[in-house]
């Protein structure tokens, strides 16, 4: 048995349980963009050299195998990955654990400083993208669990923080303004 299947050489890919589908279909952009992401944090994690940075990264990609299941399967199947409330707010706790880090929130900051941060960078502009293509599907009919959708909204929140810690960490600012008053704050935990 081979990979190579060819069953893809006209456009058309299968979903969990065998139902076949454009390639172009919203629901594989959905599910797609959330591989590449993925991808990106796979990336980010193998140069990561903050140890807990690096375990919360691989806990995040084993949910995302379950977002991608839960997007690959038709909305009547029996089988569908569950993404749990509870889920969504251990990456609020991680991400309150985060912003009250004295610094890391001083700025907007430049993607670049760091080949770490950076990576994490991609990542974060990667799951935005899942996320945009996760509503395009919502909005075309398809039901999506309200959690899922609340996962990937959080987590690139978080995954901005992880740059941000990432920098702090190494003693580098990347901040957006460089000699200027600082600018308005976006979050509470900004004072």
């Amino acid at each position: 048995m081979s990979i190579a299947t060819k069953h893809g050489d006209s456009g058309q890919t299968g979903l969990a349980g065998g139902t076949r589908i454009s390639k172009a279909d919203l629901r594989v952009e959905a599910y797609g963009s959330v591989d590449e992401l993925n991808t990106a944090l796979g990336f980010a994690r193998s140069i990561c050299t903050n140890q807990q940075i690096y375990e919360w990264t691989e806990q995040i990609q084993r949910t995302l195998f379950s977002i991608g299941g839960a997007l690959a399967s038709p909305s009547e199947s029996k089988h569908v990955p569950v993404i749990t409330r509870e889920q969504v707010e251990h990456l609020t706790m991680l991400v309150h654990q985060i912003e009250v880090i004295d610094g890391i929130l001083s700025d907007w900051s430049i993607p670049g400083a760091h080949p770490q941060s950076a990576a994490y960078e991609v990542a974060r502009t990667t799951c935005r993208r899942a996320e945009r293509n996760v509503v395009r599907l919502m909005e075309s009919g398809v039901q999506v669990q309200a959690e899922l959708l609340a996962y990937l909204n959080r987590l690139s929140d978080l995954i901005w923080l992880f740059g941000r810690l990432i920098e702090k960490s190494a003693g580098v600012d990347a901040s957006l303004r460089t000699g200027e008053t600082e600018g308005a704050r976006w979050s509470r935990a900004w004072k």
